[in-house]
């Protein structure tokens, strides 16, 4: 049989590309007639993200062809406005480029005849480019690098939406929202829903063509949201398809970099250490520093502290207390950077502090570490819910904390949730390895999610 292609565009988002990058490999790696194309889009200047694409493009995975469109004319990024409305406009300004490069894929493989493309795999907030993959005669997909839950949510806000009830309010009373066994409470809802600046019209405009893609791809696993996915496959949506986790296994392998990091945990005792890690955007003003490092203090557990401090300031050492690094000598490390990764794998660590992004919930499930939700921003509020609420397999410190509040946590409640999850987490941690072991099997040969994969090759490959 001929070789089929897919064109993969992702949002150009750390979070997102990466996980979408490693899907793709896990599809070509499974069915090698499977060759994938990604359209990269340029977003605002990262040099993580920069970085991590320069990669991409020297490696050449296999099967993997990078291509970088033309930079567009955005709009100013007016502070008026949300960063989801934002999105809006930038995804509108590539339909074009994305248009364009299409057809020129479309019109090559044609004319040579050896290789067919079988459709476009979109990142969920890419769903207004399902028209270009319908204009070429071609199915689209919609990619979820985030959960069951929010496609729940996200499929839940066009039936809840009228000229009446629009944006939402922290007074309002709980939701039933598809997907959750238990009623979920609006404060834990992503801010983008409140926002009557754009951000909520983005969500409803975005999730309103979830319906008009051929196929929902899931990065999670029928064993972790059993309740959700049994949900979504009533015939109203069209097919899930549960694929992960999709982790980066290749990023456990060591550098010179980890060096100070990866020697400091060998000489600690084993799941030991609490390991505080709050993503490439989760960083902190001096009062919650200081009160961090006095709870860390206090707890008298050990800590490896992956600490990023907001500006105007720029030397972390300067929020602390007076004397603090002298004191926790030996028991605590702080570093600018940590691999997350290996530092979960290693055996030094028994809990994680994290911001709960999905992939750091992920990557906590496939080790074995019980984890602390300590939220910042995006719709880890609602994954933090969804972890200690439906699943219980996370601490609870907060729930809805929110980055761009004045709201502190105090010191006493960091001490406390370290106790829990290091000395007194027994029941939370048996689950969580028991959720781990189900993880790891999932993706292996007979697992449920190396069947969905198929289930989604063979629809991918039928289309041809």
């Amino acid at each position: 049989m001929k070789k089929v292609e897919l064109i993969f565009v992702p949002a150009p988002a750390m979070g997102h590309l990466a996980s979408t990058v490693e899907f793709a490999k896990r599809l070509i790696c499974r069915d090698h007639r499977i060759r994938v194309i990604i359209l990269s889009m340029k977003w605002f200047p990262s040099a993580s993200l920069n970085a991590y694409i320069d990669s991409l493009t020297a490696l050449q995975p296999d099967g993997i062809q990078l291509i970088e469109l033309p930079q567009v004319a955005l709009p100013s990024l007016d502070p008026k406005k949300s960063l989801e409305s934002f999105l809006d406009v930038f995804v509108q300004c590539y339909i074009p480029p994305v248009r364009n490069a299409v057809r020129d894929i479309v019109s090559m493989r044609c004319s040579l005849g050896e290789t067919r493309v079988a459709g476009l795999v979109l990142d969920l907030f890419c769903s207004p480019m399902i028209d270009i993959a319908t204009g070429f005669g071609l199915p689209s997909y919609l990619y979820f690098p985030t959960n069951a839950a929010t496609f729940g949510l996200m499929g839940y806000l066009p039936t809840r939406h009228t000229p009446e009830s629009s944006e939402f309010e922290c007074s309002d009373p709980e939701h039933l929202i598809p997907g959750f066994v238990n009623p979920v409470p609006t404060c834990v809802l992503p801010s983008a829903v409140f926002c009557k600046d754009g951000g909520y019209t983005t969500y409803v405009k975005v999730a309103e063509r979830f319906k008009d893609a051929k196929g929902i791809i899931i990065n999670t696993f029928e064993e972790l949201e059993p309740y959700a996915l049994n949900c979504f496959s009533n015939g109203q949506n069209p097919p899930v398809y549960p694929v992960g986790p999709v982790i980066n296994l290749n990023g456990l392998s060591y550098s010179d970099s980890d060096d100070r990091v990866m020697k400091w945990l060998d000489d600690q005792p084993q799941s030991s250490v609490v390991f505080l890690c709050f993503g490439s955007m989760g960083s902190f003003k001096a009062p919650q520093v200081k009160e961090t490092a006095m709870g860390l203090e206090q707890s008298g557990f050990r800590f490896l502290w992956s600490l990023c401090v907001q500006p105007p300031q720029n030397d972390a050492s300067k929020m602390l207390p007076e004397g603090f690094l002298e004191r926790v000598q030996g028991r605590g490390m702080i570093c600018s950077w940590a691999p997350q990764l290996k530092v979960l794998a290693h055996k030094a660590i028994g809990g994680f502090i994290s911001h709960c992004g999905w992939n750091s919930i992920l990557e906590s499930l496939w080790f074995g570490v019980p984890l602390v939700t300590w939220p910042l921003y995006a719709e880890q509020q609602f994954n933090a819910f969804k972890m200690v609420k439906e699943l219980g397999l996370a601490v609870e410190m907060r729930l809805n904390y929110r980055k761009d509040s004045d709201e502190v946590v105090m010191a006493d409640e960091i001490e406390k949730a370290v106790g829990m999850v290091i000395d007194g987490g027994s029941e939370v941690r048996k689950k969580v390895e028991d959720m781990g072991e189900m993880a790891r099997k999932s993706v292996m040969e007979g697992g449920t999610s190396f069947n969905s994969i198929g289930k989604l090759i063979e629809d991918i490959i039928g289309n041809n």
